[in-house]
Order: structure tokens, then sequence, then C-alpha cells
């Protein structure tokens, strides 16, 4: 193995820079730091030793192979997150001074000369502060040496300038055996019903703004905060929650208007409020925002806990395994070590959207299997055995769900709130509520209210696909080949089932009958790429039959295809009989099992360790899941078809398939509610005391009563009485602020003519550019035309869906680079938080209407058909628009290159901001004239 380089040859070593398009800079060893040409940059990048931000990106952009990881390039990310785990930095030479609080640098060689700087003040960070112990990051950082990493000698060097005090045994990468454990807690009971009075939520909120530092008043900021004190009121009725529809406009400050009478009531009442968000982006927001509330750090992590699915966190028996098998040369060990340093410094383990650094897996070309990243790290698909791991009690998300029982505000998000409502749901439908987590759901505020509808969506339907079926099977029968760490439930209960000769043999009946789903290489059988088809099993046989009803009815798309279910083939209907007997074989043992297991529960009670009780729930939620809510679920769906009956008013049922490179990858047969607000109602909204929904985004001015859409959408129109509404302007002056235009003379549908308008007005702002696009075909052609020609003027473009970044990585670099520009899709809309001159142009390549999808057909005809498409794309619009102007001094231009452009889907952008239609060539003079051009670097 080649051991690091040492410390003085870092210091000779060049600093490399390529940003987006032709720009290169270097920074020689002499300090000597200028522009250089590609061809002398991939020399340079594949002999010498070179230091580079994100390696995998810079060969990327050289035209490269990604690299191995090995010596000759210093990562100086890595050294980032040796030095700062679980601390912000965005995936650039920019985003590393930011961190840092280095000088901003510009050009290529500006940011090249910067590197060098970063290093060496991390180094000395390092040095004088490791945490969280010079002993510990000793031994993590000679595993890493011993792994070949460029910066190890440095880095121990670093860490030995001070005195130590014992050392370590072993890697240091046993980090479970560090971590703080949980300790259980009775009950906390239930909430009060105290009420907030409206002066006292303006005095809170008054105190929460000095306590943050803003002076400014906000008049309607306190008013929505006395106003939005209704759902903090006692309930009168059974199934009648204080609700209200809250708009507030950009600028208002809702996040601190209803945290001010919630932190009040949780006071009051105690737990909790929940809040629920749609974007991981906004719970990290509120969560920092609750800083006004609880400034100190402590206190605040018990005090406002963030919740997610469990499929967010760290699984410290995965990576148990994965450091295992990187120490046995199976993994990659640079990244396992790294990840162990976060793992010691995370707040809570959350690993997508908390303080886990994404692009950290990607740093280098390693085998995705390798790689500690969250798709490695995470548990899937019901992997957990709960109380059976040896990490249990120091397991993250078992404090995140004790914590948030405790704790005054819970920050969660839409689907984790509404999955669970449905699975609390179906298990009290069945008369065992047990500890159902929305039972505690009292006090609600819904952020980002207009997702509520698409996430009750997700939620409330139910999907056949051999991915999920295939699913069900490991989770039944455990990892029968290649694959992951899994374990089946005969290996998590043999144990605990004993001599019980019921339950073991309807396990033992369980494990057959789930042979019958999808086994390992089910892609390949039911749509191989050339050969014959060859189904295993009913439910591949079916996806077959579903394949062949979408070849003979439906055009293939760029992403896949899809048709109406019924009328069904013959042969699709025969092959959906057979599968559902499959299906029913299954759920009839696994039911049995569930009630064997809940016998044990109650006649051995006085016996059952602590930790054979959690075992055994933790089964139980598995099985009532699947037996209880996903058969029962598929079996209808397969039950409709065989029929062939009459469509069912309240559902809609089609066939789709996944493609991927041009193939199919799989078939699924979908149900979805017509109006899921039904469910929504009946599970969520209608059980709680208070239900407040708040957006940017609720009225649409262009109705008679402005909330009557958001009524419908969010579950209001189901309730007894109407809700509260309330519209709360935003302070910003966007007639100043402000320009929206239209362009008149650009072809929309010519790839030429949108890149060439595209690439102007980026030009015409100085950068600062985000362009939007209601498909990634016609993104990654924009890109492909623009990329170049920008990065001539100095003017860096990233992309989504062409960069080997997450989109967050991707607006992270977009924000810390003023002068940058970013194409994205809906993700990006909804997700993108840029105050500031980083953003201030927005570019809409066409209208985004609502998919013409089966769904939204149904859903159309039930909703107001023409006016249904308007409103959906008057509130995209809107919100595009609220990304635009964030801060009282952001200017900004939002442009639609689609001259078909109705007025009337303009008419939620904020009062103030007048349409212009325009020739190109006018919008590019305004853009420039009114955002004055930046001065951006030299190309």
């Amino acid at each position: 193995m080649t051991l690091p380089l040492t410390v003085a040859q870092l210091q000779l070593a060049p600093a490399l820079v390529v940003l987006p398009g032709p720009r290169c800079g270097v920074c020689a060893p002499n300090g000597d730091a200028q522009p250089i040409r590609p061809p002398d940059a991939r020399d340079l990048f594949e002999g010498a030793p070179v230091v580079v931000a994100h390696a995998a990106m810079t060969a990327r952009r050289l035209g490269l192979h990604a690299p191995p990881r090995g010596p000759r390039w210093f990562d100086v990310l890595e050294l980032f997150a040796f030095v700062r785990p679980a601390r912000f930095a965005a995936p650039s030479a920019v985003g590393l001074a930011q961190a840092l609080g280095l000088a901003i640098p510009r050009a290529p060689a500006e940011q090249a000369a910067s590197l060098h700087e970063a290093a060496r003040a991390l180094l000395t960070e390092l040095g004088a502060a490791p945490t969280p112990s010079r002993e510990e990051a000793i031994a993590q950082a000679e595993t890493l040496v011993r792994a070949g990493w460029p910066w190890g000698v440095a880095v121990l060097a670093a860490l030995r300038s001070a005195p130590a005090g014992n050392m370590f045994r072993g890697s240091g990468l046993d980090v479970w055996t560090r971590l703080a454990e949980w300790e259980a807690e009775a009950p906390p009971g239930e909430p009060g019903s105290k009420p907030v009075q409206p002066d006292d939520a303006r005095g809170r909120l008054a105190g929460l703004l000095v306590q943050a530092g803003l002076s400014e008043p906000r008049p309607a900021q306190a008013d929505y905060a006395a106003e939005t004190a209704h759902v903090f009121q006692p309930r009168e009725r059974e199934g009648e929650p204080n609700m209200m529809l809250a708009e507030a406009g950009t600028g208002v400050g809702k996040t601190l208007g209803y945290l001010a009478p919630a932190s009040l009531w949780a006071e009051a009442n105690g737990p909790a409020v929940w809040v629920s968000t749609y974007t991981r982006a906004l719970q990290r927001q509120i969560e920092r925002e609750s800083a006004a509330i609880w400034p100190d750090e402590k206190a605040r992590a018990k005090k406002a806990v963030v919740r997610k699915g469990r499929e967010n966190y760290l699984c410290l028996l995965n990576f148990q395994e994965q450091a295992n098998a990187a120490q046995l040369g199976g993994a990659d060990l640079v990244g396992v070590a790294l990840a162990a340093r976060w793992a010691r410094a995370t707040r809570d383990g959350d690993m997508t959207g908390g303080d886990f650094p994404a692009w950290l897996p990607g740093l280098f070309a390693v085998s995705p299997a390798a790689q500690a990243s969250a798709a490695n790290l995470v548990d899937r698909r019901g992997e957990c055995v709960h109380a059976g791991c040896q990490h249990y009690r120091a397991c993250f998300v078992e404090k995140a769900i004790r914590g948030s029982r405790r704790a005054d505000i819970v920050i969660a998000n839409h689907a984790l709130v509404l999955s669970q409502a449905a699975f609390d749901g179906a298990r009290a439908a069945r008369g065992s509520p047990g500890d159902a987590e929305t039972a505690r759901l009292k006090r609600i505020v819904f952020d980002e209210g207009h997702h509520l509808f698409d996430a009750a969506d997700a939620a409330f339907s139910a999907a056949l696909s051999g991915q999920e079926a295939a699913e069900l099977r490991r989770w039944i029968r455990g990892p029968e080949g290649r694959g992951r760490r899994g374990r089946g439930l005969e290996a998590r209960l043999s144990d605990l089932l004993g001599d019980r000769e019921e339950a073991r043999r309807a396990l033992h009946t369980a494990l057959e009958a789930a042979a019958a789903l999808p086994g390992e290489g089910w892609s390949g059988r039911i749509a191989p790429p050339n050969g014959e088809v060859r189904p295993s099993g009913p439910i591949e046989a079916f996806l077959v039959a579903v394949l062949e009803q979408l070849k003979a009815r439906a055009a293939p798309s760029e992403v896949g295809m899809e048709c109406a279910a019924r009328p069904a083939l013959d042969l699709v209907r025969e092959t959906a009989r057979a599968a559902a007997s499959a299906l029913a074989r299954l759920e009839q043992p696994l039911l049995a099992l569930a009630r064997a297991l809940e016998d044990v529960m109650d006649v051995e009670a006085e016996v059952l360790s602590p930790s054979e009780r959690a075992r055994i729930e933790g089964a139980l939620r598995g099985l009532d899941r699947r037996a209880r809510m996903q058969l029962p679920a598929w079996r209808s769906m397969l039950s409709a078809i065989d029929e062939d009956a009459e469509d069912d008013p309240d559902f809609v049922d089609w066939f789709d398939a996944t493609f991927m490179f041009g193939r199919v990858v799989d078939a699924a047969s979908r149900r979805h509610w017509v109006d899921p607000t039904e469910p929504l109602t009946n599970a969520v909204i209608a059980p709680a005391h208070g239900v407040l929904v708040t957006s940017a985004t609720l009225a649409d001015p262009t109705l008679d009563d402005p909330f009557a859409l958001a009524e419908m959408r969010t579950g209001a129109a189901r309730l007894p009485e109407r809700p509260k509404t309330m519209k709360a302007a935003s302070p910003f002056d966007y007639a100043n602020q402000a320009r929206a235009l239209v362009v008149t003379d650009v072809a929309k549908d010519d790839p030429r003519q949108v890149a060439a308008a595209m690439r102007e007005l980026f030009l015409a702002a100085g950068g600062g550019g985000l362009g939007l696009f209601t498909a990634i075909r016609r993104l990654r052609a924009v890109h492909e035309r623009i990329a170049g020609p920008l990065a001539d003027k100095g003017v860096a473009l990233y992309a989504q869906h062409a960069d080997p970044l997450e989109v967050g990585a991707l607006v992270d670099i977009f924000r810390a680079e003023e002068d940058a520009c970013l194409l994205g899709t809906d993700a990006v809309r909804d997700g993108v938080d840029v105050p500031g001159r980083s953003l201030r142009l927005l570019v809409f390549d066409r209208i985004p209407w609502p998919r013409p999808d089966i769904l939204h057909k149904a859903r159309r005809s039930r909703f107001g058909n023409k006016s249904y498409d308007d409103a959906i794309a008057r509130a995209r619009i809107a919100q595009a628009f609220g990304r635009l102007i964030r801060r009282a001094d952001d200017r900004g231009c939002f442009v639609l290159l689609d001259a078909s452009s109705p007025t009337r889907l303009f008419a939620g952008l904020p009062p103030g901001v007048e349409l212009q239609r325009v020739g190109l060539v006018e919008a590019i003079e305004q853009v420039a004239a009114f955002l004055g051009k930046a001065d951006i670097g030299p190309s």
C-alpha cells in the first residue's frame, strides 16, 4: 500500500480548481495563482500530488473517469469532514472559504489559492482543539494512515503537536461503544386544554424577536401570531377541531409567528405541538429558529425534537457491519472512518437532510455497495430488529422517538405524520391501537400546507410492484442470496416462540407462502433486456401480464408508461386471480402469527423481560403494517381487476412501468384515492383538537371564495364547521423589488431557442440565475448547450440530473457562489431557500401545468376541469416566484419563456407585480438594467 504523503510534500503540492466549463485555475507551491488550460489541468490532476475540493467532480469536469481514492489527491473536503464533523460546508472552494471565515475567492485561480489556506486553517484548528478528544482522533487518524489516506500523516502531525492522554486500543471505529444511551421514563400523560390568549401570543412573539435580534417591527407577523392562537383553544365537540387556514406571504415570518402560541400552549399543557413540513430543509430551518425560544443548545435538543422516518437515521448495526467489512478490505475504510467521526459529533444521527455531509460518499469512485453512504447505513424496509439489536439503547431512532414524547415542539414531516396515522388507524380498526403515536397529535401545524393534498395522496395509496413484493419476501424470509444484511421472521422470532406449536406452525406456513413472492433477479425475469421472459411465481406472472397490457395500450415516455387497469386483458385477469390467491395464502399465517404473539404479550405478561416485550412489539408493528395493511390492499386491487367491474368512483386503478436507461426495471398495479382528503380527515384532522394549515400560497384570488380550493385540498371542507381563515400580506415592496416578464418570441419547443434565451438572460443578470424545467430531457438539452458559453464568460452553471451531486448539495453551492447559475426541476423549486444576490433571476422554460396522467385526469374531472388545472399551475408559479424575494433588500426578475402563458395564471403573484409581455431582446435589456450586471469573474 502506498503511504500518504508527508506534510512537506503537501506543502509542495499545487492546488487545482475546475469550474463548470473550460475554466481552470492553479496555485503553484510558490503561491503563484493563475488560470490553466484544461489539457494542462488534466496532466496535473493525473500526475503530480494535487490539492482539490471534490476530486470526483474535478475529474468529471476535466473529462476524466472519476479516480479511485489514492495518494495523489488531497481533497480538502475530506479534511474538513475529519476536523469539523457534523458541521456544514458547501462542497466547493467557495463553500469551504465561507465555512472557515476566509475571504471569499471568485476566479478559479483565486479559489485554488484558497484551498491551501483552508487546509492550513483546518490543520491548525485540529491541532488546537480536536473533537471529541485528541486520543480518539489519533486512533481514527492512525486507522486512516493504514488505509492510505492522503491527509493521514499531516493530520497525525497536527494531533500530536500537543500531549495526549491514554491512547485507544483499536481502530477508533467502534463509536457505538461511546454513544450515550437513552433511559426509559414514565409516560408524560395526556396534554391539557388551557387556552392561549391572542395578546399572550403577541407578547411571546415580541420576546422571541428580541431574543433573535430582530428589531424590525412586523405588524402582520404580530397579527398572524394572535390569530393563530385560535388553534390553541379548547375543542368544543369531538370530531370538530379548531382549524385554521392561514396564508402568510413571504417575509411575514410565519415560523416564529406560529411558534409563539405553540410554545405557550406546550408550556401550559405539554407535550406536544407537532409541526409538520413537506421538505427536509424547512424542518431544519424551524429547528434553528426555535433557538429564539430555547437559546441553550442542550435545552433546545430536549424541547425541539426533529422527527423523520426510520430510513433517515444512521443504523448502528449497519455501521458496525460496514466498519468490520472495511477493516477486512470489503468496504471503503476512509469513508467509514470519516462517517465514524460524524457519528460521534452528530446531534441526532440524521443522514438525510441532517448534519451528515451528503457529498462525502461521492468524493471518490468506490463501489456503491462499499460506500459509507446513507443508502448503506440507514435502516431500509423493515431491517430493524428493535430490541433484538445489541445497539438498541444507543439507537438514534429510538432516542428521537422517546425525545418526541417529552418535547414541547416536535418538528416532523407530512410523510411521517400521515403514514403513521394510516398505520395507527389500521391498528385501531382491529381493536388494538397499542401505543399509537398519532393519538398524541392534539395540536398540529402543517407548514408548507399547499403540499398536504399530495402528501395524503402518497400516504393513503397502495402499489403492488416487483420491488415492493420482493421487499416483503425479504422481510419474511431474510436474505436468500447476495445483498444487504437482513433477518427474516424465523431469525427474529424463533427463540421467542419456544415450544408454542401453533405459532411455529404459522411461521413455517408463512415462510413457505412467501416463496410465491418475487425473489432475487425478479426484474431480469419479467423484463429481460434480451431474451425470453421467465416469470417465477404468480406475482411475477401478474407483472409480466401487466407489461403486456401496457405494451398494447400505452405509449412509452422517457420515464415509463401507464394505462388504465380496466378493461383488463384476459391474461391480466387470470394472473391477478392467481396472485390474489397466493397473497391470501400468505396473509392468513401472518395474521395467525400476529395473534399468537399478542397472546404471548397477554398471557405471559408477568414473565416477559423488557427486551422480549420490545422485540415482540417490534415484530407486531411489522406484521400489522404488512398483514393488516399492505396485503389486504393488494388483494383488493387484484380482486377488482379479476372481476373487471365498473370503476369505483372513489378510487383510481392503473398500471405503470418504470424505465431506467431505456429499459423496464419495474412494473406496478396502483390504487389511489380520487380525493385523499377523505382518509386524511378521518385519520388526522378530525381526531385532533387544533389544526393550523399555513403556507405562502394557500388562497386563490381568482375564486369568489379565495380559500375554497384550500378547504377542499386540506380536508377542512369535510368538517361540520368551516375553518377560520386569514391572509397576511407580504411586507415587501414588490413593485420596486421585482419584475415579471413573459417572453413572446421564443419557441418553447425548440431547445436551441430556449437554451439561447436562458444563456443570454443569465449573462444579463451576471449570474445568480435559477432555470426551472418541467422535463428532465429539456433540462439536459439546455445544459449541454449553455454550460460552455456561460463558463467562457465567467459564469459557473450547475445542473440537477447532470452534476453528480444530490439536489441539496447543488443548492448549497449555488447559495455559496453568488454569481453561479443552477438548472433544476420541481425538487429545486420546492426546496430552494436562497436569500440575497445568489438568486436574483428565475427563468421557467414553460408553464408548469400538471402532468396529464391517469390520476390527474380523474381528479380534474372531480374538482373542476380547466379551473383545477389553472389552480395548480397558478400555485406553482406563485411558489416559484416566492423563492425570488426572500429579504427586504432582495431584487429579482421572474421570466417565463412561454408565449402562450395565460394572464390568469399570474393572479397569484403578490400585489404590485406587473406582468409584462416582451420580446427576448427587451427582456434581456430589462434584466440587465434592473439587476445591474454583476462584476463577474474572468473567463
